[in-house]
């Protein structure tokens, strides 16, 4: 038997992926995809959670788990559960913190974030989210800046907070080499400056740009 949420609340969601194994952590997980994102990326991988017009779907915490409940046989099994991405899924801390309320105990909720939200975001999520993919892009405000157009201040508070809380070990930082902006020079020292922060587990990659975008 399932709790009852506030149905008001609601949120802008791009898109639904199920039956995901070794992208989102532990088991099988769904995707589920929020619209909207305060970055701009110069080589987003989903400008659609983001640009004007871009189709979507407002669902509440209980219409999101009755689409997805549909799955729970194969998380419980599995340790798998959902994987909130974007755009920013941060922004939509009350949303996932609701679901958390409803959906079973058994799922695993997982995140996958800029960190680039204020602060009371991160509050809320803490006590709900089982493992966060943190992509910092780069840990030097210059380079962060021209490839995102926002700083990185947040960024930096954020993970400071879950480090003092104990939480570094729960976080993935995906640092990528991404081509004309950042080298493995600047991403080694991303790397060292997290480690001192705390953190130890890092998921190093490179950006393939295609068709000179």
């Amino acid at each position: 038997m399932y709790m009852n949420v506030n149905e008001t609340i609601s949120a802008p969601v791009s898109a639904i992926s199920r039956h995901r194994l070794a992208t989102d952590g532990e088991g099988v997980t769904t995707l589920v995809v929020f619209y909207s994102c305060p970055l701009r990326c110069r080589w987003c991988i989903n400008p659609q959670t983001w640009q004007e017009g871009a189709s979507y779907n407002a669902m509440t915490p209980q219409k999101l788990l009755s689409h997805v409940r549909v799955d729970d046989l194969y998380f419980q099994a599995t340790g798998g559960g959902i994987m909130f991405g974007g755009g920013e899924p941060a922004l939509r801390s009350r949303f996932i913190e609701a679901f958390r309320a409803i959906c079973p105990k058994e799922w695993k909720i997982n995140i996958e974030t800029s960190m680039n939200v204020p602060q009371e975001h991160l509050e809320r999520l803490m006590p709900v989210v089982d493992e966060y993919m943190i992509d910092i892009k780069d840990m030097n405000p210059r380079i962060y800046r021209e490839y995102t157009g926002m700083g990185n201040e947040k960024v930096m508070s954020n993970l400071e907070r879950l480090a003092a809380e104990g939480l570094a070990d729960r976080c993935i930082i995906r640092i990528p080499l991404i081509p004309d902006f950042n080298t493995d020079e600047d991403r080694e020292n991303s790397v060292r400056q997290l480690q001192e922060m705390g953190f130890t587990r890092f998921d190093r990659f490179d950006y393939i740009i295609k068709n000179n975008r």
